[in-house]
């Protein structure tokens, strides 16, 4: 697993763009899968926070954060762009952050009002993927041959991104 800084530092391209389809409606929001109790999946909309430190997400009392308690595995999706089908993934483990002066810079930052009882998680990234379907979208590519996708990979094992085209 690598934290968002470590992950930025090596791939800075693919960080830039996954960022910035996160971000791409002012502050980050995302769709966030966790694992139920039964194993079945949950996603919830949240809104992630990303610095030069780490990518955070702050989760009320709630289903999504007993499942991230319970098991912090985490997936994390973009949401759509309206001009294209373009698509930011991550995956990988949410911790809860114990230490309080990032926990305190972040909620003063951001406005977090104490009166809500959230918990600040940093996602750590396992997996990244950044996928790029063009203007025509992801639907119409087998009409239009001479578009093509592209997707860009990065794994916390491999340390290093693997590009597909298709």
């Amino acid at each position: 697993m690598a934290s968002w800084s470590d992950f930025a530092a090596a791939e800075p391209t693919l960080a830039a763009g996954i960022r910035a389809l996160l971000q791409q409606y002012g502050p980050g929001m995302a769709y966030l899968a966790t694992v139920r109790a039964d194993g079945a999946p949950r996603i919830h909309p949240v809104s992630p926070v990303i610095t030069d430190e780490g990518l955070y997400c702050f989760i009320v009392n709630s289903p999504k954060r007993r499942d991230l308690d319970r098991d912090g595995r985490y997936a994390l999706h973009s949401y759509p762009p309206e001009e294209n089908d373009d698509e930011a993934y991550l995956s990988g483990r949410a911790i809860p952050v114990r230490d309080q002066r990032v926990i305190n810079t972040l909620a003063d930052s951001l406005r977090a009002s104490h009166a809500v009882d959230w918990r600040l998680y940093e996602l750590l990234i396992d997996t990244a993927t950044l996928r790029r379907h063009g203007p025509v979208g992801a639907l119409p590519l087998a009409a239009t041959p001479a578009v093509r996708s592209m997707a860009r990979t990065w794994r916390a094992e491999l340390a290093r991104p693997f590009a597909v085209a298709s």
